[in-house]
């Protein structure tokens, strides 16, 4: 771990903060960062400290703002706050999105505009660092007011309360301080405010979505070329001319991308001079289809990006004199942002499920159903039925979470963004969007067979070969969810784009962008 990122001080990208939460980078705060967190720290005690009323400092939360809270009392308010709002329930978030909120929590109170001790921030580097991860149940959070239930539950462990993943196990947080002869902290004034109030939970899942989609869109490029192949489909829609007539950013690099993939391959030239005039829409238009959900995906880029260097604390402490109570903690930039990357990540799985069945339709000089000896076989009848069954659950899922608002804190909190919905039901979209890629993939590989002795493009060729390793060709039926969650092994564990990057840097094809990527 040598590289070295600065909380507060540097700007952070997504590629960033996923390799400090997989310790490829080290997060720390530098001395121009502590100057400020220090600074903030003593504006905020001088608050507390005064006559003025603040919210959140000297009174209470939400519909108790108004209520005045004795000096003597602000810590135990603070740790009150951590206690009260730990209501979430369901099942605990990954340890990779409860790892991200933490840093992204760091970075966002490191800029020294929330009052937070030093140490505090210190403490919670240690818990990134040492890979003691808080439990986080993932239902509570309606995305305003800060992600306030999971964020009291991330934070619990500061006070020596909750529970924390810990070498994989499961452990209550006492136990595993004790272990490292380690004490609760005692929360100041405003410290347990600023830990809930923010977007952390909702950001968390959309930098590792911008991860997921992105490579979930590389590899529909890739599959779907293979698809073409296996169809016999012309590259000529692909043609760069075309899409300067309608430049959209994700609709080139789209056509490029397929262009590059296509070039010089023997199927591809085996039929020029063919007759048929027009491919169906889900071959020819992959440029404008696969290119609107990355121009969606770029969006979410752009505005995650936005909140990860962004200050989601309320009140604003400038200084003693000047506070501001604002709602910087509000989640509806995200939610809808969000909202949109669950249509676009749905439709690359609607448009894929189009092309496992023309594959299976028996056209185009491919057999029936793929398979030579259809009738005693039913072939690759029912994995289509599969993605089917999976595009139409995505869909469902494409209801806008952002586009609702329940009413909270006493009708103090009247709007809020359903963000943190937003953000899980995206991920609940890509993860049946990896398994209708896995369906296409075999289909795709099988009609290739087909083809044979014809050769397609390195790269096609080598994500073929891939497949064959793992899943033969089918002559016969078999338990075909074997082969299924096989390839689907190959999608989540990164070895198809490994071998998809390593055959492209070999052979010199070039057909990335770097707006596309996330660093």
């Amino acid at each position: 771990m040598n590289d070295i990122f600065n909380y507060g001080s540097s700007h952070l990208d997504i590629g960033t903060c996923l390799d400090i939460a997989a310790r490829k980078t080290r997060g720390v705060i530098d001395s121009v960062a502590a100057a400020k967190i220090q600074n903030s720290w003593r504006e905020v005690q001088k608050i507390a400290h005064g006559h003025h009323a603040v919210y959140g400092i000297n009174t209470g939360f939400g519909p108790l703002c108004d209520t005045r809270v004795s000096e003597d009392d602000t810590s135990l308010l603070q740790s009150n706050l951590l206690k009260s709002h730990s209501v979430g329930v369901g099942n605990p978030i990954p340890a990779e999105i409860a790892k991200l909120m933490l840093v992204t929590k760091v970075h966002a109170l490191a800029q020294g505009f929330s009052g937070i001790a030093l140490t505090t921030l210190e403490r919670i580097i240690w818990h990134i660092d040492n890979e003691v991860i808080p439990v986080v149940p993932e239902k509570g959070s309606v995305g305003a007011s800060g992600d306030l239930a999971p964020l009291a539950h991330l934070f619990l462990p500061l006070i020596g309360f909750g529970e924390v993943f810990d070498k994989g196990e499961r452990v209550p947080t006492a136990k595993v301080l004790a272990t490292h002869n380690l004490q609760p902290l005692t929360l100041g004034p405003k410290e347990g405010l600023a830990l809930i109030n923010g977007t952390q939970f909702i950001l968390a899942f959309a930098v590792k979505a911008v991860q997921r989609l992105d490579d979930a869109l590389n590899r529909a490029d890739v599959i779907g070329a293979m698809s073409l192949e296996g169809m016999m489909g012309s590259m000529r829609p692909f043609d760069e001319r075309l899409h300067q007539l309608r430049p959209y950013k994700g609709t080139k690099l789209v056509a490029k991308r397929l262009h590059a993939l296509l070039e010089d391959s023997e199927i591809c030239n085996s039929h020029v001079n063919c007759d048929r005039v027009q491919d169906p829409y889900s071959l020819r238009c992959m440029p404008q289809v696969h290119g609107a959900s990355r121009n969606a995906w770029l969006h979410l880029k752009e505005l995650t990006e936005v909140e990860l260097n962004s200050v989601t604390d309320n009140p604003i402490v400038f200084n003693a004199d000047d506070t501001i109570s604002g709602g910087n903690f509000h989640g509806q930039p995200l939610a809808m942002v969000l909202d949109y990357a669950a249509i676009a990540a749905a439709e690359i799985g609607n448009i894929a499920d189009r092309r496992c069945y023309l594959m299976s339709e028996g056209r185009y000089g491919l057999p029936k159903l793929l398979t030579a000896n259809a009738g005693l076989n039913s072939g690759l009848m029912i994995p289509q039925y599969t993605t089917a069954a999976l595009v139409t659950e995505n869909k469902t899922l494409c209801f806008p979470a952002s586009a609702d608002s329940v009413p909270t804190s006493l009708g103090q909190e009247d709007h809020v963004s359903m963000g943190s919905i937003s953000g899980r039901k995206l991920h609940r979209v890509i993860d049946n969007l990896e398994y209708i890629q896995a369906i296409e993939l075999l289909y795709a590989a099988q009609a290739i067979d087909f083809r044979r002795p014809l050769k397609s493009t390195p790269i096609v060729e080598a994500c073929h070969a891939l497949v064959r390793q793992n899943v033969p060709h089918i002559d016969d039926d078999r338990i075909f969810a074997d082969d299924i969650n096989a390839i689907h092994r190959l999608i989540i564990s990164g070895e198809l784009l490994n071998i998809i990057n390593h055959t492209a840097i070999a052979n010199q094809i070039d057909f990335n962008d770097d707006e596309f990527g996330i660093y």
